[in-house]
């Protein structure tokens, strides 16, 4: 759809759900699309980076033109760039992200990794800057880190406290890996949603990796899992509806139209709507923007904004996995792809939590944050049922038989996962093993381990 309808009609509810629907497509048109977040850090002294300065984070999206990269403007400020499909962006706090272009497999997937990782590195070096893979910043205070320059988050920074506790944390100290896959039906996302949904508790204990908090052991395995329990109850969690008889698009759509907003934007404007309601804006009832009625690219941005464990847009988002070194990074997209894209796998992987209350998917995702692998649901610990989603995933990536040179299937890049699940310990506790032991203590060693 355009942004405005073609005949200038205001939006109704039904192209709001149609907008969700268009994503549909045939399974030969499926296609992969990852997102890794990394945190940049000062070599010297491991501050956080600021935007400004000679070796900031302007002059390292600058720096990354020398490859082909576009830059992404908002008014005159440089906040990003773009090329063939992919994009680089920066999270509230500066982190650093890479949202890949749609692509075929995962040797793909992972060839566009290791060119970003490579690129970012080469610039970084000149201006004496790491990138950190953990979940959650190990010894920065909120205070220390900087904001960056663009609008939208100076809205959510304002509107973040007036609804959760931990918001702020989640906007500055947090990284994530996440991976977007494609639905070809309208059932075919109502069964990929609700098993990935149920199931995503066991991927953010597989890639827990956030045990550290301003210098010290913070009683998480996962830091980041935690502080989306406290963010904003109204766009997060775990979404009890998805379960529930006659969810589809439609019930995606109501559900997104009662969340509230953050912003209009309107040219290079971000215009502050904080709290309001988008079935108001509908009636041309903003008071910020009175007679106003949204576009399309109105709804699209305001789905943005929505954070559940799992987020439907016209592609499904897996959210729930701490960012972590490079090996993990395409682990996280390699676990869905072998559960979600092969039938015999849904199926399977639908097996292993059809049978949870819906009650019991706030607790295990509670109860992962700080017991990883420990947690237990429906009279089994999740370790065990992980070991069973990797031999799910394993199986579907057999299945779908894309090699590498002839000869290498997709299945090699669940190997770090299937390591952490047989010995029974996710990658805070060995950190933490680490920290208490050889390392003493010194957070030096955490930035030793885990930069790029």
């Amino acid at each position: 759809m355009a942004d405005v309808m073609c005949d200038d009609r205001p939006l109704v509810f039904d192209d709001l759900v149609a907008w969700f629907a268009e994503g549909a497509k045939p399974k030969a048109d499926w296609r992969i699309g990852a997102e890794h977040e990394k945190f940049p850090f000062r070599l010297a002294d491991r501050s956080p980076v600021a935007y400004d300065g000679e070796a900031g984070i302007h002059a390292l999206l600058t720096g990354l033109m020398r490859f082909g990269w576009k830059g992404v403007f908002e008014g005159e400020t440089l906040i990003g760039l773009e090329r063939n499909g992919a994009n680089v962006s920066l999270e509230p706090g500066g982190q650093f992200e890479l949202s890949g272009a749609p692509l075929n497999d995962l040797h793909e997937i992972c060839d566009e990794t290791g060119v970003h990782l490579s690129e970012v590195k080469t610039v970084a070096d000149e201006l004496g800057l790491g990138f950190l893979g953990l979940g959650f910043t190990p010894d920065w205070t909120r205070e220390q880190i900087p904001v960056m320059p663009k609008g939208r988050y100076r809205i959510m920074r304002a509107y973040m406290p007036k609804v959760g506790k931990l918001g702020l944390d989640m906007m500055f100290r947090t990284c994530t890996v996440q991976v977007n896959l494609d639905f070809g039906s309208e059932a075919d996302m109502v069964k990929k949603f609700r098993t990935s949904l149920a199931l995503q508790p066991i991927a953010t204990a597989l890639f827990a990796n956030s045990p550290f908090t301003e210098g010290r052991p913070n009683g998480f395995l996962s830091a980041r899992a935690n502080v989306w329990t406290d963010t904003d109850a109204d766009r997060t969690g775990m979404l009890d509806f998805v379960f529930k008889d006659g969810f589809g698009f439609e019930t995606y759509a109501a559900y997104a139209l009662d969340v509230p907003m953050y912003f209009v934007k309107r040219g290079e404007t971000y215009v502050d709507v904080a709290g309001r309601s988008f079935r108001d804006f509908m009636d041309g009832r903003l008071p910020e923007l009175p007679g106003e009625r949204p576009t399309i690219k109105d709804w699209a941005d305001h789905v943005t904004t929505i954070f559940p464990e799992v987020r439907l847009k016209k592609y499904l988002e897996m959210r729930g996995a701490d960012a972590g070194p490079w090996s993990r990074l395409c682990a996280l997209p390699a676990l869905w792809t072998g559960v979600l894209y092969e039938d015999s796998a849904l199926d399977a992987a639908w097996d292993l939590c059809k049978d949870w209350s819906v009650e019991s998917h706030e607790g295990l995702r509670a109860q992962v944050a700080r017991s990883g692998l420990k947690a237990q649901v429906g009279g089994r610990t999740v370790q065990e049922i992980a070991r069973d989603m990797l031999a799910i995933a394993h199986d579907g990536l057999k299945a779908r038989n894309r090699l590498s040179g002839g000869l290498v299937d997709e299945t090699n890049y669940l190997a770090d996962l299937e390591e952490i699940v047989e010995t029974g310990m996710t990658p805070a506790e060995r950190l933490l093993q680490l920290y208490e032991g050889p390392w003493n203590r010194d957070m030096a060693k955490v930035y030793d381990a885990m930069a790029f």
